[in-house]
């Protein structure tokens, strides 16, 4: 069977709010920031034919409450999409809404779908992760995974001890902070520019203030500096590396993209920004769950026959900056900034909304890719929760005939 082409056609997500109490989300429900971005794609792309979509992927971490009922599905409802069609709910943690993208691409080029829209929401303030999981208590009596090592800031401290155990260059508290402050500033260069506002939907919430428009993404902090970044407490070890500057922070949001095969690109006339490579999901220790990038790029690299070199763009989820300085110094990449990798800002700055963030990463790439038309070839990776990496590959088709 001859495999098709798969295509990113756009995406939009949510502002990213903080989990807690006050933030943008807190009295708005996870699937109606779902059914905002839905909508808005919708709303974006009118020659899409949506009463044509073939399935509806949503990930979500905890899938319960307003993140349960199998969301990919009753989304279709709320959305205004018709009941003919389809859809299922993911979760591989962090990656959940990449997979749902992987999944879908995989779908299209196999020829069971023409149309997907692929997403991730996560409203971590109404589930905080990990808060009603019931390991099974094998996996801590026969030590699978050591109990400090279910909470991430603990596996980014072992990060920083492992890589140089284990012959990769050290990475010290001070490499962190320096590349927290360089990609945090990027964020703020390019929102200041419009780069944001392009992909990003304004949302009316409600909240014990009053109505709001949630227009930002709150975790944003100008004007660190190294010296105040010195001085944070480091709260998973005593003198340890990992603070809140050089770490992602707690966010509730949503990001959707919609998929297409290239048959139906060109029947409609519909100009799409990336061609869908292939993608590759790995294993790594738990404990070291950060690490699961470099594995993930080198699987996907080897699969589809590339070099690290071969890369024109990278958009990597920075959980912590511990494993995105790992990453650069393992394919020897520059630090502490390097043209290639998260251009425009990263998670550090934008905030990290669990099974959303690989939608945004692909969102973030494709608009990287209409700023760079000269780029030819694009990742989106990822660490994933409990000891897992993923990583997509996609080709620029901006302004290409197609």
């Amino acid at each position: 069977m001859d495999l098709r082409d798969a295509y990113f056609v756009d995406g939009v997500r949510t502002w990213f709010g903080k989990a807690r109490p006050d933030g943008f989300y807190w009295t708005t429900r996870a699937d109606d920031l779902v059914n905002k971005v839905m909508r808005e794609l919708m709303r974006r792309n009118p020659n899409v034919p949506w009463d044509e979509v073939d399935d509806n992927i949503w990930g979500a971490t905890t899938q319960e409450g307003d993140q349960g009922t199998t969301m990919g599905r009753t989304t279709v409802l709320t959305a205004g999409l018709p009941d003919k069609v389809a859809g299922f709910s993911v979760d591989r943690m962090c990656a959940g809404g990449m997979t749902c993208q992987a999944i879908g691409g995989s779908f299209i080029r196999t020829g069971s779908a023409d149309i997907i829209i692929a997403g991730g929401v996560e409203h971590m303030a109404h589930h905080p992760m990990g808060a009603t999981a019931d390991p099974n208590p094998r996996i801590v009596s026969e030590k699978m995974v050591e109990v400090k090592y279910f909470n991430m800031g603990n596996t980014a401290e072992k990060l920083h001890d492992w890589m140089p155990e284990n012959g990769e260059a050290p990475v010290t508290k001070e490499e962190s902070d320096q590349y927290a402050l360089m990609v945090t500033k990027r964020y703020f260069d390019a929102l200041d520019n419009g780069y944001y506002d392009k992909h990003c939907v304004d949302m009316a919430v409600f909240t014990k203030d009053g109505w709001k428009v949630a227009n930002k993404d709150e975790q944003a902090r100008r004007g660190a500096t190294i010296e105040g970044m010195r001085n944070l407490k480091t709260p998973f070890k005593k003198a340890g590396k990992v603070t809140a500057g050089n770490s992602s922070g707690l966010n509730d949001g949503a990001c959707a993209s919609v998929l297409m095969s290239g048959q139906k690109c060109k029947e409609l006339g519909i100009k799409p920004k990336m061609r869908y490579i292939g993608a590759a999901f790995v294993g790594v220790d738990p404990s070291i769950m950060g690490w699961g990038p470099v594995p993930a790029t080198e699987k996907v690299l080897k699969n589809f026959g590339m070099k690290f070199d071969d890369l024109d763009l990278i958009e990597l989820n920075e959980a912590f900056a511990v494993q995105a300085v790992g990453f650069m110094k393992h394919f020897g990449m520059k630090f502490p900034e390097d043209p290639r990798l998260n251009p425009y800002g990263g998670t550090i700055a934008v905030g990290h909304p669990l099974a959303s963030s690989g939608v945004r990463l692909s969102i973030q790439l494709a608009q990287d890719f209409e700023m760079n038309p000269d780029a030819k070839y694009g990742l989106t990776t990822m660490c994933v929760g409990l000891g897992m990496g993923g990583s997509i590959l996609w080709e620029n088709v901006v302004g290409k005939d197609f």
